[in-house]
């Protein structure tokens, strides 16, 4: 499988370009995927001032594999939120994404929800609101490789 090592001075770069694309949301909450949208969501919640930045835990991958199933836990209380942008590093299949979204939806249907990721496959079964690069291969965060 063709990998793509993703390092720090490129994800400097595209989290500002993802910050610019967002901006105009003017999102009142962010929404970070544990684990794999946890830095992103931190410098972009710097960057864009916002202190209501909650996580929701889901485990789809074992390392490099894809799961059977999907497990949602730790789902935030978005009571007073308007807008919300769920943040992640890459929507690969998408079908994690797809349920967080829906029971999202479901649980407060008053929210208007916006997704951003930094890459998303063609593939996916959900399309990123925003996003920065169009992925086809591995990619290997730097902060999933470069500390052990």
């Amino acid at each position: 499988m063709e990998k793509l090592y993703y390092s720090y001075e490129m994800f400097k770069e595209d989290t500002q370009n993802l910050v610019n694309l967002c901006r105009d949301f003017e999102a009142d909450t962010f929404l970070s995927i544990a684990r794999g949208g946890l830095t992103l969501s931190h410098l972009m919640a710097q960057a864009l001032n916002q202190r209501n930045l909650y996580i929701i835990n889901s485990v789809s991958y074992d390392r490099k594999t894809q799961k059977d199933t999907h497990d949602l836990f730790n789902i935030p209380n978005l009571d007073g939120a308007k807008k919300v942008l769920i943040i992640d590093d890459i929507v690969d299949s998408g079908k994690t994404m797809k349920l967080i979204v829906e029971l999202l939806e479901k649980m407060y249907p008053n929210i208007e929800f916006k997704l951003a990721t930094l890459f998303y496959k063609n593939t996916a079964l959900v399309k990123p609101d925003f996003y920065i690069k169009k992925a086809d291969c591995w990619i290997e965060f730097f902060w999933e490789v470069d500390i052990k």
